[in-house]
């Protein structure tokens, strides 16, 4: 889902390298809920980066999610199910059912939590929508369509619009999903609205710092 996380983006660092991303079940789309961000303890806990307004919803004990991870990972291909969810200091934290241990804990961090939803079902989550539901729509700047979402890339910690430009011959334009770039999703209307900084639509005129000449102040010539 889309929307859901809106946080800045993070270090080339603290992405997964090379995720996999996991392939919904058929007539199913994938819904990204958190990421496991840091082991917690010496029992196995992981600390989350929640991508869902519903934790206590989404967490519940049996819940099962299909993993984003390296193909090198021994948890590629391995669903991943709650065994409890909790909050410490303000933290959300969770156990899954074969992480026993603080280095079982370690193998998973990184890694993107996704759930499978049925695409005819609407999100429970205010401000969100799934990727099908924005692709497609009119990009508005301003009252002028200025392209159409193609496809939505989904990063650890923020999601990108990418608009394919109403000019036809322009390159893909990458939209932070925000809400100062995007205050405005109208799926009914078939539009999002934007509001995006100088340049991102179109390239800024190249400053000239060239002064024009004028005649010195003591030049004498006629």
């Amino acid at each position: 889902m889309a929307g859901e996380d809106r946080a800045e983006q993070p270090e080339a660092a603290d992405r997964p390298q090379t995720p996999a991303v996991p392939a919904g079940k058929a007539g199913k789309t994938q819904l990204r809920v958190g990421r496991l961000v840091k082991a917690h303890g010496l029992k196995g806990a992981l600390k989350l980066e929640l991508y869902t307004d519903d934790p206590e919803g989404r967490f519940v004990p049996g819940a099962t999610f299909t993993l984003q991870v390296p193909e090198s990972s021994p948890w590629h291909g391995k669903p991943l199910t709650v065994r409890e969810f909790r909050w410490m200091n303000s933290h959300p934290v969770a156990f899954f059912e074969g992480v026993d241990d603080r280095t079982a804990a370690e193998a998973l961090v990184r890694a993107i939590l996704w759930i499978d939803e049925d695409p005819q079902s609407t999100p429970a989550e205010d401000d969100a929508w799934f990727d099908h539901q924005l692709v497609g729509l009119d990009v508005v700047r301003d009252g002028d369509v200025v392209g159409r979402v193609v496809r939505v890339d989904h990063l650890p910690a923020q999601d990108l619009l990418i608009v394919k430009p109403a000019t036809g011959d322009a390159d893909e334009v990458l939209v932070p999903f925000v809400k100062a770039i995007v205050p405005e999703v109208d799926v009914p209307g078939g539009r999002v609205v934007v509001t995006p900084p100088p340049g991102l639509f179109e390239e800024l005129p190249a400053d000239d710092d060239a002064a024009p000449e004028t005649a010195d102040e003591g030049d004498d010539t006629p």
